[in-house]
């Protein structure tokens, strides 16, 4: 047999990926693609069409096409076995079988396509064999990453051993009454001429703005009169007490010297990090979008920083929170907010140095100490936040529980499970992120939602679209080669739910002098800046 081409087409005929196997024009292979949908036959079963030069033989694959292009003078016994072993290769690289992963997982496609058939001729090769020429796992270049990285770690430690002892040189010199080889360091803050502080989430007090502007002007007079006094400092000197650390010092010291020294961060962390960030980010984002907004519009943002080991307890529980309030009506400016607070996990309530402390206390409501004055308009103004620091795990919001266990052949057995310890959330847009050794693909056997391997950040990414009290659990089992335990630590969770997990709501706006209600949009949102299981 002669194979021209392969593709997969939707069942409109839009083709997604194509490969040419013999030398033809663009021109040429798009007329043919272009071609197939006009061909095609409503009510036949038929799984070939001829023209007068090429034959399509095609499998439906849900909404997708597989479709070959051959010559009417190959043996269509063969194309058709030719045709079945390309169907079982396209879910072993997209799970959903949809345009999208199908995009996504391309240049897998191709490659496996290429090991099926050459210059236009079938391969002898099984499925198996397919998939272990595609990923190309090399001995040769497991022992050179294996020693790669015991070289690395030899020279991180020289490198302290280095540090500490320049260290102590420097002690040693200034016991002696020696010029020490410190710098001049010290801490510096901000003042923000806005009384109402920045709309981000802050954990620390708030204090008022009235004394801002002569202090600022007095921190510009002291930061003018002392730069003078201010020596240059050498680009060749070892600086050590200042920013960077004592390795890094010594890293600096041999990069000006001349020396080559490569970047020893382990970038597995950072990478998973990075995309669970990435993804509550995205998640946030959308559902923001989606908010109609009035002229008074509130909006309340719960923000979880949890670490949790990997044998249970909870080493870190951190909840911060915000209420805004944005105001684009200059005739709604004085206002009081309505609320309602239910908590019983004695989460720690602070109000801005302008709002009514004795009003929220005695009537639960935001509003100004001085009533006649508006709120500013056009600009989120943070009036209340929250705090809550716990170590007792029934504060959890999410468990997960990750399993992995020595297969005997060189690799794990990994078994992760996920369930909802508070009840009353609904999680979106779940995203847990597991580390993986370096170039080993994962084989997944059974999962709830759906995952994605990340082969250029070495993780494995599991999503679940909704997490709630009717689909509280989920589980997902998948094996690695020459992997040990620790190897899936630490996992990374991203989430995002349009239900607080602080037990406070807005009940009413009214404006201050005819106690009428005004009309309001407000938003919550709970989104997770650090969620990880170490």
């Amino acid at each position: 047999m002669v194979l021209i081409a392969a593709a997969v087409c939707t069942k409109n005929g839009k083709v997604i990926l194509s490969r040419q196997f013999v030398e033809m024009t663009k021109a040429r292979i798009e007329g043919l693609l272009a071609a197939f949908p006009k061909l095609m036959t409503a009510g036949k079963q038929h799984t070939y069409v001829e023209t007068d030069s090429v034959r399509y033989v095609y499998q439906p694959m849900e909404k997708l096409y597989m479709l070959l292009i051959t010559t009417k003078a190959s043996n269509i016994l063969e194309d058709l076995e030719t045709l079945r072993l390309f169907s079982k290769v396209i879910p072993e690289y997209s799970h959903s079988l949809d345009e999208k992963e199908i995009v996504e997982n391309a240049f897998n496609l191709i490659f496996a396509f290429d090991e099926i058939v050459a210059l236009g001729y079938r391969e002898s090769v099984n499925l198996a064999q397919i998939k272990t020429f595609v990923e190309m796992d090399s001995h040769e270049e497991k022992v050179y990453q294996a020693v790669r990285q015991t070289q690395e770690r030899e020279a991180r430690q020289k490198m302290r051993e280095k540090a500490k002892e320049l260290q102590r040189q420097r002690m040693e010199a200034t016991k002696r009454g020696g010029p020490s080889m410190g710098g001049m360091g010290g801490r510096s803050g901000g003042f923000s001429a806005d009384s109402f502080g920045s709309s981000g989430i802050s954990t620390g007090g708030g204090g008022s703005g009235s004394g801002a502007p002569s202090i600022e002007m007095e921190n510009k007079h002291m930061s003018s009169s002392s730069k003078p006094a201010i020596k240059p400092v050498s680009r060749n000197a070892l600086k050590l007490g200042g920013k960077s650390k004592d390795v890094d010092s010594f890293v600096d010291q041999l990069k000006s010297e001349g020396e080559k020294i490569a970047n020893l961060a382990p970038a597995v962390p950072a990478g998973s990090a990075g995309a669970a960030a990435s993804a509550s980010a995205a998640a946030k984002a959308k559902i923001s979008a989606d908010i109609h907004t009035e002229s008074v519009h509130l909006k309340m943002e719960d923000k979880l920083v949890v670490r949790l080991g990997r044998d249970g307890g909870v080493q870190q529980f951190e909840l911060s929170g915000l209420l805004t309030l944005r105001i684009t009506d200059e005739n709604l400016g004085r206002i009081k907010v309505k609320l309602a607070n239910n908590d019983t996990q004695g989460i720690q309530l602070q109000t801005h140095p302008n709002v009514d402390k004795e009003l929220f206390k005695t009537r639960a409501m935001i509003g100004l100490k001085n009533p006649a004055k508006p709120f500013p308009l056009n600009t989120d103004v943070g009036v209340l936040k929250w705090r809550f620091i716990t170590q007792d795990e029934s504060a959890i919001p999410l468990t997960i529980n990750c399993w992995p266990s020595d297969n005997g052949e060189g690799g794990c057995d990994v078994n992760i499970e996920y369930e909802l310890e508070t009840q009353h959330l609904e999680l979106q847009d779940v995203v847990i992120i597991i580390p993986l050794p370096l170039n080993v693909q994962p084989s997944v056997a059974e999962y709830d939602g759906t995952y994605n391997y990340d082969a250029r950040k070495h993780v494995l990414q599991w999503h679940i679209p909704i997490i709630d009290a009717e689909n509280k659990s989920g589980s997902m089992e998948f094996s690695c080669s020459a992997s040990i335990p620790s190897d899936f630590f630490p996992l990374q969770v991203s989430f995002v739910s349009k239900t607080p997990y602080a037990a406070i709501s807005a009940l009413d706006v009214v404006q201050v002098d005819t106690d009428s209600s005004v009309k309001y949009s407000s938003e919550t949102i709970l989104f997770v800046e650090k969620y990880e299981i170490v």
